[in-house]
């Protein structure tokens, strides 16, 4: 596909490693989409593509789809089970969380109720970039200047659950214009170039498939990584 990294490809399913930006699915106002895109890759062949999972339209990273019906129940049921695959995601936040891992556990308003909502989370780097000032007052590190790379695991799968959790938690992701810092991602864009949410679906584990991919990351997500 034009523009579309395919990580995994089988009978069974096609796995690829969307970029920040493109819609899922298709819909009013949207030229592109991912589902439009793998029906095009098809063509004739049979079955075709169907999505079975999705991400945001601005993150990135590992999308699965099935080939077929049957495939796509199957599919379906694995990513619905914990036990039996595995979404890990990569974030960059605002500032340092309390601790360098653990459970965020609170509950998340679902259309008016609340629902039970996990997300586990480890601190895999922290860092700094230069020129920043802004008042820390409201982040755990205590400078503005300084952010944290998360890696991260969902035991539920609420609608938008790691982008609100963060920012609740107060370490917003970078580039989150619906529940992060409106005025530090201006700043960030003005003075960093930031472009986009900063938050990558890293790698897809599906146990009895034997499936283990790894989604490489963005161009933009290098230089949070190269900091010490």
């Amino acid at each position: 596909m034009k523009n579309i990294n395919i990580l995994y490809e089988d009978d069974f399913c096609i796995i690829v490693n969307k970029p920040s930006g493109l819609a899922v699915q298709g819909g009013e106002g949207i030229k592109t989409s991912l589902d439009m895109l793998l029906l095009e890759y098809a063509g004739n062949r049979k079955p075709q593509p169907l999505l079975v999972h999705r991400l945001d339209r601005d993150t990135s990273g590992a999308l699965l789809a099935a080939k077929g019906r049957d495939e796509a129940a199957r599919f379906s049921r694995l990513l619905g089970s914990e036990k039996k695959a595995i979404k890990i995601y990569t974030a960059v936040c605002a500032g340092y969380p309390v601790k360098n891992e653990g459970i965020i556990k609170d509950e998340l308003y679902i259309r008016g109720k609340p629902k039970k909502s996990e997300t586990k989370y480890k601190v895999i780097q922290t860092s700094k970039i230069d020129g920043l000032t802004s008042d820390p007052a409201d982040y755990p590190a205590g400078n503005i200047n300084e952010y944290s790379v998360l890696e991260i695991e969902l035991s539920t799968g609420r609608m938008h659950q790691i982008r609100r959790h963060l920012a609740m938690n107060k370490n917003p992701i970078l580039g989150d214009d619906k529940y992060g810092d409106f005025a530090l991602n201006k700043k960030f864009r003005k003075e960093n170039g930031l472009k986009r949410l900063l938050l990558h679906a890293s790698r897809l584990i599906i146990k009895e498939c034997g499936i283990d991919i790894h989604a490489p990351f963005p161009v933009d997500f290098n230089r949070y990584f190269s900091h010490n």
